[in-house]
C-alpha cells in the first residue's frame, strides 16, 4: 500500500497569511499578564503586607483574655464575706455534635440531667446547626463541670471562669451585694468598689483552630492583674445577729419589713447594717424588689419622736432652757393652723427631761418655739439631715430638710417631733453620733478604720451628756423604752411611732416602729437604730416592737466587742405598758 504523503505547506490554514500584528499582540498581553501579576505580588509581599497579614490572623489569631480574679471582701476580724471560686461555663459547636449516634444522645441526656435543664431546653441549644458557637450554661460548680468533661463528648466544650460565693448568705446580702454572670458588681459593696475589686484582665496571642482548640501560641502574653481585697468595718457576727432578731421580730409582729443599723460611737465604723426581707445573693431566682430594697438606706420617713432629743439638744446649746427647766403641757392638746397636736395624756408641767421621758409632742413644741426656725435648721442640717450620707455605698437617700425660711408656725412646731421632715434609718443612727461623741457628729465609713474618728463639733460635751441623761431616763422605768434596757450594760435611747404617709395624708392603721440609743450610756460605744414597717400583730409603738430588738443586739454586741459591763448584773423587771406620743 502505497504510503501518502502530506505536504503541510500546501494546507490551506497554513497557507493563509497571518497579520504580524496579531502574534505581536498576543505576545504582548502574555507579557503585560505577568507584569501584572509580579506588580499584585510586589504589593501583596511589600506595599499592603501589613493589611493581608492582619486579614489572615483575624481567620487564624485570637486574643484569648486571661480573666483576673476578682478580689476578695472581708469584714473586720478577716472573714469572707465574698469571694471567687472556679466555676467553668459550658459551650457549644452545634454542627459537631453528631446526635445521630445513640451513644451520644444517651450522654447528652446525661448533660442535661447534670446541668438540671429541662431536655426540651438543652436539645434546642444544639438544634440550629449552622451555629459554631452557643452557650450551653454558664459558671457550673466544678466537680459537675468535670463530670462533664469525662463524657468526652465532641461539640461540647468548657471555659474557665469565676463565679461569686456568699458564706454569710442572706444576714449580709444588702452589704456586700452580688455580680452579674460577667462578674460584674450590681449592687452593695460589689458595685461601689467594682473597679477595685474586679482587677484587670491579662491576654494570650494564639492560633486557634476550627474547633476553638489553641493549637500555637504566639506574640508576648500579658498576665491578668488580680482585683484588690476590701476590708469592711462590718463585724459579721455583729450582722448575723441583728439580722436574725430583727427576722424574728419581723415575724412575731407580723410586720411587713425591718431594718438595723449598729455604729461604732468612737470610730463611725458601721458594723452591722441589716434588712429583712433578704435574699440569698449567689441564688437570686425569683428575686423581688422588696427583698432587694437595702430599705436602712433606700427608704425615708418622718423620724417620730426620737427627733425630740435633737431638739432639746439644740435649745440647750442655744441657751433657751436647762435640763430642769419647767415645761406646761396641760391640758394635753393644742391647736395650730388647723391642725390639732396632742399628747397620749395631760401630763401637765414636765421638766426638759421629763418631756423626753414621756416623749410629750406639747412640750416639743413649745421648747422648739424659743427658737428660730434658722437655728433649728442649722443644727438639723450639721447632723446630717437633708444631705445624703457620705458614705462608701451606693443608693444611699438624701432625705428631705425644706429650707427655713420656708416654714410656717406650725411646721416648725410638728418638725420639733419629727414630723414634716424625713430621713433613713442610717441618717438617724448618724444624727445621734453628736450625742454619743460629747457633741461631735462623726463622719460615717463601712472600710475598716479603728482610728477615733475626727467629727464636727455641734453640741458641747456638757449638751451631749445631758441629753444623754434624758435619753437613759426615756429608756428607764417610767419612759417609753424600758423594754430597751439590757442586762450588765447602762443603755439610754429614745422610741418613736408614726402613721405612714399614703399620698398626701397618713394611714390611720399603718405604722412605723423604731427606736435609736446607745450603751453604755456614760460612754457610748455602739449605737443602735432599730425600724420596724407596718407591724400588724396588736403592738405598733416602738417601745413594744423596736426596743426588745435594740435590747438584744445591744448586749450581744458590746459582749462582742468586750466591752465590761458598767451595771451589776441582775435581772430586770420592766413594764409592757408603753405608751407614747407620736
Amino acid at each position: 500500500m502505497s504510503r501518502r504523503s502530506v505536504r503541510y505547506t500546501t494546507s490551506p490554514l497554513l497557507a493563509s497569511k497571518t497579520p504580524v500584528w496579531r502574534s505581536k499582540f498576543i505576545v504582548a498581553a502574555i507579557a503585560l499578564g505577568f507584569v501584572v501579576l509580579a506588580a499584585r505580588a510586589a504589593y501583596v509581599q511589600v506595599i499592603g503586607n501589613a493589611f493581608f497579614q492582619r486579614q489572615g490572623e483575624v481567620r487564624y489569631a485570637r486574643n484569648l483574655e486571661l480573666p483576673a480574679n476578682r478580689g476578695r471582701i472581708l469584714d473586720r476580724n478577716g472573714l469572707l464575706l465574698a469571694s471567687s471560686v472556679v466555676a467553668p461555663s459550658i459551650w457549644a459547636i452545634p454542627e459537631d455534635v453528631e446526635r445521630d449516634d445513640p451513644e451520644v444522645r444517651a450522654k447528652l441526656k446525661q448533660v442535661a440531667k447534670l446541668l438540671e435543664m429541662p431536655q426540651k431546653d438543652f436539645d434546642k441549644k444544639l438544634q440550629d446547626e449552622d451555629k459554631t458557637f452557643v452557650w450551653i450554661k454558664r459558671q457550673v460548680d466544678l466537680p459537675i463541670a468535670q463530670q462533664i468533661a469525662a463524657l468526652n463528648i465532641k461539640g461540647i466544650y468548657q471555659r474557665r471562669e469565676y463565679k461569686r460565693e456568699y458564706p454569710e448568705g442572706e444576714s449580709a446580702a444588702h452589704v456586700v451585694g452580688f455580680t452579674n454572670v460577667e462578674d460584674n458588681g450590681q449592687e452593695g459593696i460589689e458595685l461601689f468598689f467594682d473597679k477595685q475589686l474586679s482587677g484587670k484582665a491579662g491576654t494570650r496571642r494564639v492560633i486557634k483552630d476550627r474547633l476553638g482548640r489553641v493549637v500555637e501560641g504566639v506574640g508576648e502574653t500579658v498576665p491578668p492583674t488580680d482585683g484588690k481585697d476590701i476590708q469592711l468595718s462590718i463585724d459579721s457576727k455583729v450582722q448575723f445577729f441583728a439580722y436574725q432578731k430583727l427576722r424574728d421580730a419581723v415575724t412575731a409582729n407580723k410586720a411587713k419589713a425591718g431594718s438595723v443599723v449598729v455604729l461604732d460611737a468612737v470610730t463611725g465604723e458601721v458594723l452591722a447594717l441589716a434588712n429583712y426581707p433578704s435574699y440569698v445573693p449567689d441564688k437570686r431566682q425569683n428575686l423581688s424588689g422588696e427583698q432587694l430594697r437595702n430599705r436602712a438606706l433606700t427608704d425615708s420617713f418622718e423620724p417620730g419622736s426620737t427627733m425630740k432629743p435633737i431638739t432639746v439638744a439644740a435649745a440647750l446649746e442655744a441657751g433657751r432652757i436647762t435640763p430642769q427647766s419647767v415645761i406646761d403641757t396641760s391640758p394635753g392638746r393644742m391647736s395650730m393652723g388647723g391642725f390639732t397636736i396632742s399628747d397620749t395624756h395631760n401630763y401637765g408641767a414636765l421638766t426638759v427631761e421629763g418631756v423626753i421621758q414621756k416623749s410629750s409632742n406639747i412640750g416639743a413644741l413649745k421648747i422648739s418655739a424659743r427658737m428660730s426656725p434658722q437655728e433649728m435648721w442649722d443644727v438639723y442640717t450639721q447632723l446630717g439631715y437633708g444631705h445624703k450620707p457620705q458614705l462608701e455605698f451606693p443608693g444611699a437617700v438624701t432625705g428631705r430638710l425644706r429650707p427655713w425660711k420656708s416654714w410656717k408656725p406650725v411646721e416648725q412646731a410638728t418638725m420639733a417631733y419629727g414630723y414634716g421632715l424625713s430621713a433613713s434609718l442610717l441618717q438617724m443612727a448618724h444624727s445621734y453620733t453628736a450625742l454619743a461623741h460629747d457633741g461631735e457628729v462623726l463622719p460615717l465609713t463601712i472600710l475598716k478604720n479603728n482610728q477615733p474618728a475626727v467629727g464636727v463639733k455641734v453640741f458641747s460635751p456638757q449638751t451631749a451628756a445631758a441629753v444623754r441623761k434624758m435619753l437613759q431616763m426615756a429608756a428607764g422605768p417610767g419612759g417609753t423604752g424600758p423594754l430597751a434596757q439590757t442586762i450588765g450594760y447602762s443603755v439610754g435611747g429614745k422610741s418613736g411611732t408614726a402613721h405612714k404617709q399614703v399620698g398626701k395624708g397618713y394611714a390611720s392603721n399603718k405604722y412605723r416602729a423604731w427606736f435609736t440609743g446607745m450603751a453604755p450610756i456614760g460612754k457610748p460605744r455602739i449605737i443602735v437604730a432599730v425600724m420596724v414597717d407596718e407591724p400588724s400583730a396588736g403592738k405598733y409603738f416602738g417601745g413594744l416592737v423596736a426596743a426588745p430588738v435594740f435590747s438584744e443586739v445591744v448586749q450581744q454586741t458590746l459582749r462582742m466587742m468586750n466591752v465590761a459591763p458598767d451595771l451589776a448584773v441582775k435581772p430586770l423587771v420592766v413594764t409592757t405598758g408603753v405608751e407614747e406620743s407620736f
